[in-house]
């Protein structure tokens, strides 16, 4: 089924929870969170989605971007709602141990019945990794070996791994399995390919055009076909704006998975003001939108 979700960076937690709650409602499939852990002070780095349409306009993390954990507050949102899918895009996965990322997204994904979808990227902040410790120039190589040790620690199998960046004995972390989908970010062929064969859905980076968005979302789809996979993995596709006509026409391309910039639609200098703008979109995309309680 054809589906619209929201992409949400540098809003407050207490914002985002609202934010979340309203859409709950609304119709929204899905709330994306971005992330940085920190902001360095001195930033030569640029985002690897230069070439793709910014929605964002000065450095991505600036002195007054507002940071947050989205895993916790994923956590704080599965309280209150209770069907919108918890998406980060992305979740910078080569700063963590991945038994620490398998420990979080399993108490997640059991608090929301089962609703996170884990986005993860290598990064592109060196700075950022420099601060924390981690080895930069291993960014994709860490990627990759975190997306094995997770899958091992959702089996709810005993496991162990000795690795180019992480060894340890066996250990389980559930007792049972879990599925948590991956989505892998990143519009470069490289990161295309990756996503292709190791993901379960990929996540544009940016605002790509529709011209690059179709492109792209037909090179994974032969890369798919390429590396055996009996079907095309789930592409969730960023558009520039809440425009019905043009959404038919990505989903006409075989595009179904759309997704909204949190802000076009989520803003006001009130939360009554935003309520109202989320609702308004969601009856103008025909979501099945009614107005949300107020929870405390």
């Amino acid at each position: 089924m054809p589906s619209v979700g929201l992409s949400a960076y540098g809003l407050t937690g207490a914002d985002l929870v609202e934010l979340a709650v309203c859409a709950d409602v609304a119709g929204f499939d899905a709330l994306w969170l971005g992330e940085h852990v920190l902001r360095p002070v001195v930033q030569a780095g640029e985002h690897p989605s230069a070439g793709t349409k910014q929605h964002h306009s000065g450095p991505l993390v600036a002195e007054s971007t507002e940071l947050v954990d989205p895993l916790l507050v994923h956590a704080a949102i599965a309280a209150r709602t209770t069907r919108i899918r918890l998406g980060t895009a992305v979740y910078v996965a080569p700063l963590r141990h991945p038994l620490h990322i398998a420990r979080t997204t399993i108490t997640l994904h059991e608090l929301s019945a089962g609703r996170v979808l884990l986005g993860i990227g290598a990064g592109w902040l060196k700075e950022e990794f420099e601060a924390l410790e981690v080895p930069f120039r291993t960014r994709v190589s860490r990627t990759q070996e975190c997306l094995e040790i997770l899958r091992k620690a959702w089996s709810g199998a005993e496991f162990a791994h000795v690795g180019a960046h992480f060894r340890f004995p066996a250990v389980q972390l559930h007792s049972r399995p879990v599925d948590i989908p991956v989505v892998l970010g990143g519009n470069s062929e490289a990161a295309l390919a990756r996503a292709a064969r190791l993901g379960d859905g990929w996540f544009t980076s940016g605002t790509p055009t529709f011209a690059q968005s179709n492109d792209m979302v037909s090179r994974i789809r032969h890369m798919c076909a390429d590396f055996g996979r009996p079907a095309p993995i789930a592409c969730y596709v960023r558009i520039a704006a809440p425009d019905a006509a043009d959404m038919d026409r990505y989903r006409e391309h075989g595009m179904e998975d759309l997704v909204l910039w949190a802000d076009t639609v989520w803003h006001g200098r009130t939360l009554e003001e935003r309520r109202d703008n989320l609702a308004a979109a969601a009856e103008q995309l025909g979501l099945s939108a009614s107005r949300p309680s107020v929870a405390h």
